[in-house]
């Protein structure tokens, strides 16, 4: 999506309410004005330590390894900031699939983040297309889902001093009636 200059309050005002209008009605996902300056280039080693592990549940079911996306890391790093002071498990509502993972303290690794989300993998069952009962396995779901290419990740400590990991996925898993893979 373009962004517009506007030269007014009144332009301002009229492109944010399009924007807000746009995500709410369409849930078309973008990246506020203000958050340009979170854009940033992950670190190499970082990037492996998110992609290894989601590589490594996607090729145990023969499927082809995501890539990394500095576009969804943006994105990510975005939205953890807006959930920094609180740190709460809250999804962004955007148009992109999401994993979110709590750690107490600031200690964790991005590994730890995306082990813990493919542990929940004996929770899913193929045949019925669901979770076992009283049990979670939609962060599985969603590294596995065949038609997810790509993948960027952040890592926000927040003001708590605890730890907020999100990982966002194009094309979204998780689709109502579809099967991962």
């Amino acid at each position: 999506m373009a962004h517009l200059q506007p030269r007014s309050l009144i332009g301002k005002l009229s492109i944010f309410l399009l924007l807000c209008i746009a995500q709410t009605s369409f849930s078309f996902p973008h990246q506020p004005l203000s958050s340009r300056r979170l854009l940033t280039t992950t670190p190499r080693n970082i990037v492996k330590q998110y992609l290894n592990p989601h590589n490594k549940s996607r090729a145990k079911l023969g499927l082809p390894p995501l890539k990394w996306s500095n576009k969804l890391a943006n994105y990510a790093s975005w939205w953890g900031h807006q959930r920094q002071v609180s740190c709460e498990l809250v999804h962004s509502r955007g148009d992109y699939g999401e994993n979110l993972f709590w750690g107490s303290g600031k200690d964790w690794k991005p590994r730890d983040a995306v082990k813990a989300w493919a542990k929940e993998g004996p929770y899913y069952d193929y045949k019925s297309n669901s979770c076992k009962k009283n049990e979670q396995c939609l962060h599985y779901t969603q590294i596995i889902w065949k038609q997810s290419t790509r993948v960027g990740c952040a890592k926000v400590v927040c003001k708590t001093g605890d730890t907020l990991i999100s990982c966002n996925y194009d094309p979204h898993g998780n689709v109502v009636g579809e099967k991962p893979f």
